[in-house]
């Protein structure tokens, strides 16, 4: 039947959506068989027009008003309506051939009717139907060429007041609203087919700022005045590719758009226009653009113009002078430079400036890490790993991380010279944990960088002596339970103590870890007894604590 079974509505919905609407087939009400679909009404948290296209080019689709839906997705209420079908596949055919029928009728009728007859039909419609009487009007204004009506009945359309309480659209009036303002569209399409593309060109310029004022009173969540703008934009693109402008007033417009606040509605890109333009408007075009960055070398939208244009005329030097005029102190804007003449083939000067921002950053615990990979990785290409090496090695000092070592550890074992660097790290790492620090956030990277190393003696002797985080102290423990239980054991004994005098669920999940680390090292020790004493006490210590006394049980505690 057209496609459609409980596996093609499984198939388009999804499991989730496929079984939440077999919860709505009671819901399924005023199902109206056409030729090749068929519409409800289905309630839910609100009331939602369904369709579902039978055969259509791709088979059985679908649409529905929901929120849902109107993200493109076949949603639990077209499920329903689907099933309610299939439920009465038997009769299907017959509906669907009388509903022929009756268009074939409506037809027939409607071609016997005399003009009179056909206008009074009109008539009347336009009298019954608010939006259709719109659309009718302004469609006489356009053929009459009447811009000044047209101009005002755009106007109209874009007005939220009707819409708004309060002086702002709700989400629930939204799509009302869009039906109107998307008149706008189809009135400017049709004064470009009509032959008068130079005044489509205006109203669809006079429309945007007028559509992105309403934006700002609008709950556009679903993207309804999102699709607008688009369109609108589309349709100021064919009038001018209709009308052909003059392309500097051309260029001068298309500036002035995607650098104000309308372009966010309407995504003009400048280039799509180049056929327009010509060689004369693309010029002045560029002209504009570098006018409007140097007037504000900050500004975002600015720059991406007329990167993107310099980029399109293959100009990667323009490119390069536009981020050079604003190098950032972190050296990240060399990078993107060095980027850019990667891309076109200039290896060579990528490099220099890559080196360059080395040079410019003044203090490199700031400098961008992105730019010390860039060149790094182009050293070891190039088989200069000695400088890989060196630029690892001025990085760590100024930024003495874990990472920062564990970078330095391995280019330097690249060229076999990790033992000499490593004493080297070590000491400026001993000299921080030395150094007094009020507030210390995490444990010494000293302790961090021997761990890494798997150096545990190392690592624990240096804990004792400048000190470690709790963190730390942990998986010192960890490591040494095998070899030193005793001295493990009094590190998990220590962790544990201020954990018995907090409360919550994640306090107990550690506290329960720590204390199967500690019948471990009893074990390993030969003392199960006094693990069993100090579990013991800890019980009778904590018995409100429910869910430590559950948790315990669990682990056999």
């Amino acid at each position: 039947m057209y496609g459609l079974s409980e596996k093609s509505l499984m198939a388009l919905a999804g499991d989730r959506s496929f079984e939440r609407g077999l919860g709505y087939l009671d819901a399924v009400c005023g199902v109206e068989v056409g030729d090749a679909w068929v519409t409800a009404t289905v309630h839910g948290t609100e009331r939602y027009e369904v369709e579902l296209t039978l055969d259509g080019p791709e088979g059985v689709a679908g649409e529905c008003d929901c929120p849902y839906g109107l993200e493109g997705n076949f949603c639990k209420h077209l499920v329903a309506l689907g099933l309610t079908v299939l439920a009465q596949r038997e009769s299907l055919p017959g509906q669907r051939k009388a509903a022929q029928d009756r268009a074939q009728d409506l037809d027939a009728w409607l071609s016997g009717l005399s003009r009179e007859d056909l206008l009074a039909l009109v008539r009347e419609q336009i009298a019954e139907d608010r939006q259709l009487r719109r659309r009718m009007e302004l469609r006489a204004a356009s053929v009459r060429g009447d811009l000044a009506g047209v101009r005002a009945r755009i106007r109209e359309l874009l007005d939220i007041g009707p819409f708004a309480q309060h002086g702002y659209v709700e989400y629930a009036d939204v799509r009302a609203y869009s039906d109107q303002a998307g008149q706008t569209v189809s009135a400017i399409t049709a004064l470009t087919a009509s032959g008068r593309a130079a005044d489509a060109i205006t109203l669809a310029r006079e429309a945007m700022p007028l559509l992105a004022d309403a934006m700002e009173s609008v709950d556009d969540s679903d993207g309804w005045l999102g699709q607008i703008g688009a369109a609108l934009a589309d349709a100021h693109l064919d009038a001018c590719r209709a009308a052909r402008p003059d392309p500097e007033e051309l260029a001068h417009w298309l500036v002035g758009h995607v650098l104000g606040d309308a372009d966010d509605l309407t995504d003009i890109d400048p280039l799509d226009y180049e056929d327009v333009l010509g060689e004369q408007g693309m010029a002045v075009l560029r002209e504009l653009a570098v006018g409007a960055w140097r007037a504000n070398r900050t500004g975002w939208a600015e720059k991406y113009l007329v990167e993107r244009l310099a980029k399109a005329g293959g100009d990667i030097d323009a490119v390069i002078a536009m981020h050079a005029a604003d190098l950032a102190p972190n050296g990240h804007t060399h990078l993107v430079i060095a980027r850019e003449l990667d891309t076109a083939g200039r290896s060579e000067e990528a490099l220099n400036w890559a080196e360059r921002g080395i040079r410019d950053v003044r203090d490199l615990v700031a400098v961008d890490t992105a730019l010390i990979d860039y060149l790094c990785d182009r050293y070891t290409r190039a088989n200069r790993l000695p400088d890989a090496v060196a630029l690892r090695r001025v990085h760590f000092g100024a930024r003495r991380t874990l990472f920062a070592y564990q970078q330095l550890r391995a280019a330097a074992r690249e060229t076999d010279c990790w033992q000499d660097e490593r004493v080297e790290a070590l000491a400026l790492l001993r000299a921080d944990a030395e150094r007094p620090q009020e507030r210390r956030h995490a444990g010494p990277v000293l302790v961090d960088a021997l761990l890494d190393d798997k150096d545990a003696d190392a690592a624990w002797r240096a804990a004792t002596e400048t000190g470690a985080d709790e963190r730390q102290w942990l998986t010192l423990a960890d490591q040494a339970r095998a070899d030193r239980p005793a001295d493990a054991l009094g590190v998990y004994l220590r962790l544990a103590e201020p954990l018995t005098l907090q409360t919550g669920n994640t306090v107990y999940e550690q506290l329960v870890s720590l204390l199967l680390s500690i019948r471990d090292c009893h074990r390993r020790l030969g003392t199960p007894h006094e693990c069993t004493a100090y579990v013991t006490a800890l019980r009778t210590a904590h018995k409100r604590k429910r869910n430590l006394m559950r948790l315990m049980d669990e682990h056999g505690l």
